[in-house]
């Protein structure tokens, strides 16, 4: 399910599935899009920054037409404790990849792989990024 913004309409509550993870997706060429990010992360609630909560940077192979500084999103990750993941969706390979990645994080988030939780994968995650 998509959303393009937080808070989620509340009338369908009652129909809506449980929620696994949350993939904040940024666009680094659009300052409004790291903005709507930060507004919407208000609305998340605190538990889902144990490990079920990621921040997806897109257009970084087109690092000359940045509108969001690299610290800026670094340090989303770093107060939310949540890994960040980059990607440039224009290419078929790094898509098809980021997308797997999104799947296995989903599974994990999921608890459909045994042994791994969530909390200590997002942990894995953040300490390899250091």
């Amino acid at each position: 399910h998509l959303a393009t913004s937080l808070p989620l309409p509340s009338e369908r509550d009652h129909l809506r599935p449980r929620i696994d993870l949350i993939v904040f997706m940024i666009d680094i060429k659009s300052k409004y899009s790291l903005k709507s990010v930060e507004a919407s992360l208000a609305y998340v609630d605190v538990s889902f920054f144990l490990g079920k909560v990621c921040f997806l940077v897109t257009g970084v192979g087109r690092v000359n037409c940045c509108s969001v500084e690299m610290n800026a999103i670094w340090k989303l990750g770093k107060v939310y404790c949540s890994p960040v993941l980059f990607c440039e969706l224009e290419l078929e390979g790094i898509r098809v990849a980021t997308a797997q990645r999104l799947v296995r994080i989903l599974q994990i988030c999921a608890g459909h792989i045994p042994g791994v939780s969530a909390l200590c994968f997002g942990s894995l995650m953040r300490n390899s990024a250091d």
